[in-house]
């Protein structure tokens, strides 16, 4: 945790927050603050600072708090990913949320199984916890958008030619000829399949949609870290 992240809610008064939570934990047993030591805090959605530590025990940890830092510019790279299993999905919230993306896409294809759907990752509590530790990771405060589109044509007809304009739209695919471009300049908008790849239909469903295929190389690589290295890569 390189950041304590804290929240409205966490307020004890107009410049005093008080934590019960992990973050006391973490406090306690990694950073082994002592009372008086600085600790660096943010706001969700807000400013980063600085944490003074009035009061750490086992029950809680009050921080006087001050903002003054912008968080750290967000990477203008709108991410749709094919729904993976849900320990991938998990990763891939909390690494690419660490790497500077705010806007999530998950979408239903062909190889996406059913069951995915169900899984409590998918519910709104386990998606923020995810999306926070990327924001602590990365000394971030800003929460990203995370939407779900359970259909692959309504997704296409309804949310992609808003969501693409004006931006460099690929797709990630195993098979195709051109490399995923270095320092995409400018915004885009990446889509990334399941690990067995997008099947040909909506490969070239997303190409008419203005799509252009690219690929890391011949080796298959799994949905957290073909993001990871696109992201990078694109960066």
């Amino acid at each position: 945790m390189n950041l304590i992240l804290v929240e409205e809610a966490d307020f004890v008064a107009e410049a005093r927050v008080r934590l019960t939570d992990r973050r006391l934990v973490h406090v306690r047993k990694v950073h082994r603050a002592s009372v008086g030591d600085e600790l660096r805090v943010g706001l969700v959605d807000g400013a980063i600072g600085r944490g003074r530590v009035l009061r750490l025990d086992r029950e809680q940890l009050e921080l006087e708090v001050s903002f003054s830092e912008a968080p750290p510019p967000a990477l203008d790279i709108t991410l749709v990913v094919a729904l993976p299993r849900p320990p991938s999905m998990r990763k891939v919230l909390q690494q690419a949320t660490a790497m500077g993306v705010k806007r999530f896409v998950f979408l239903h294809c062909a190889r996406t199984e059913k069951s995915y759907w169900t899984a409590s990752a998918l519910e709104p509590d386990a998606i923020r916890r995810d999306l926070l530790l990327g924001l602590e990771q990365a000394r971030d405060t800003a929460l990203p958008s995370v939407v779900f589109a359970r259909r692959f044509a309504a997704f296409l007809a309804d949310s992609w030619g808003s969501m693409a304009r004006g931006r460099l739209a690929l797709v990630a695919h195993p098979d195709a000829a051109a490399p995923c471009p270095r320092d995409a300049a400018g915004p885009a908008i990446l889509v990334i399949g399941p690990e067995g790849g997008f099947i040909p239909k909506e490969v070239e469903q997303l190409e008419r949609a203005g799509a252009r295929r690219v690929t890391l190389g011949p080796r298959i690589l799994r949905v957290e870290t073909a993001t990871v290295a696109l992201l990078a890569r694109l960066g």
